[in-house]
């Protein structure tokens, strides 16, 4: 069963100037998909949804490591890519590291090539921060928290999922720089609706609000971010851009967040502990590292709607939090809907 299906943009939002375009969206039954073809619609694109799984938002049913299947998605007339489907990090457990490479990386050298030869002037990429956190990041050994953003490196994805997202980064910075097809990387931080595959101790809702803090945004949020990279991807050329809801905190707090993230917390939202003790949640002890999305705010003249703020309002006010949260949530391609093998 799908989780809540996005509404139709209200009439006040803002619409960005910029002829309409026929995009190709990548991923159209996946749950960014779901959220990005509605408001491109809204503002007057023309959307082909392709999926290897069907769905509401879904034209063409093929996988992009299929070179025929990308061919004829541009037989309509494609003007413009968002390069949004993927395997991700939870499919490691269920399909093979080819799959990944077939998914991932040809199926996006594929779409730069069909770009360049329609001669499109935009293209982008739904890359993820997960490709940015190495062993060591992860572990969170050090004595204050880490602070990451588009200059973060050396990158040493730790698995499939990120080697391969890297990959297809490097492709798109190729294209742009060989072609001049204008192509925007968003590593996108958490926006899922299901449980976290890895961490067990908070509930969901509880850990997603903890999340916004310093690594999570809303899917309505990512489908903006992706509407003004599209935007302006042509003044940019190439771009590679961190999207998160915005961090309260500051560098200078770094060590305060992995020694106290609760003290540091309280001196931005000194009634975050009394909210969160009404409902039975805890705030993070220690915050060991976070993602700070400010390029995107200068250059793309994008900046989350929802962060940590917004859920507290929400919580003092009684109303539904900002964020959707929904543990029986599965990929459209593993609930029995459709099955590709990916490349095949």
């Amino acid at each position: 069963m799908l989780p809540h299906v996005p509404a139709i943009p209200d009439a006040g939002a803002p619409v960005p100037k910029g002829r309409a375009m026929h995009v190709l969206l990548t991923g159209s039954s996946g749950w960014l998909g779901r959220f990005l073809a509605p408001r491109l619609r809204a503002l007057g694109h023309r959307v082909t949804g392709l999926d290897v799984a069907p769905g509401p938002e879904t034209d063409l049913v093929g996988s992009v490591a299929d070179r025929g299947t990308v061919s004829r998605a541009f037989d309509r007339g494609i003007e413009a890519v968002i390069h949004a489907g993927a395997l991700h990090k939870p499919d490691i457990v269920r399909y093979p590291a080819q799959a990944f490479i077939d998914s991932n990386v040809t199926g996006t050298l594929n779409l730069l090539e069909a770009a360049v030869s329609a001669g499109n002037d935009r293209f982008v990429f739904t890359s993820t921060t997960s490709l940015m956190i190495s062993q060591a990041i992860r572990d969170e050994a050090g004595e204050a928290a880490i602070w990451l953003d588009e200059t973060s490196g050396p990158l040493a994805p730790r698995n499939i999922y990120g080697v391969t997202k890297l990959a297809a980064e490097g492709l798109c910075r190729l294209y742009a720089a060989e072609y001049g097809l204008a192509c925007v990387v968003l590593r996108t931080a958490r926006f899922f609706p299901e449980e976290d595959d890895t961490h067990r101790v908070l509930c969901g809702e509880n850990l997603k609000a903890n999340e916004f803090l310093n690594r999570r945004l809303t899917v309505e949020d990512a489908a903006e971010g992706h509407v003004a990279a599209l935007l302006r991807a042509p003044e940019i050329g190439f771009g590679l851009f961190l999207l998160c809801a915005p961090t309260p905190f500051d560098r200078a707090e770094a060590r305060d967040l992995k020694r106290d993230a609760a003290s540091v917390i309280a001196r931005h939202f000194p009634d975050a502990a009394e909210l969160y003790a009404r409902r039975g949640w805890t705030l993070p002890a220690s915050i060991g590292r976070v993602y700070d999305s400010r390029l995107a705010e200068t250059a793309l003249g994008f900046r989350c709607r929802s962060g940590f703020a917004e859920i507290l309002e929400a919580l003092r006010d009684g109303r539904a939090l900002p964020f959707a949260h929904d543990p029986t949530y599965l990929s459209p391609k593993e609930v029995g809907l459709e099955r590709y093998a990916f490349g095949r």
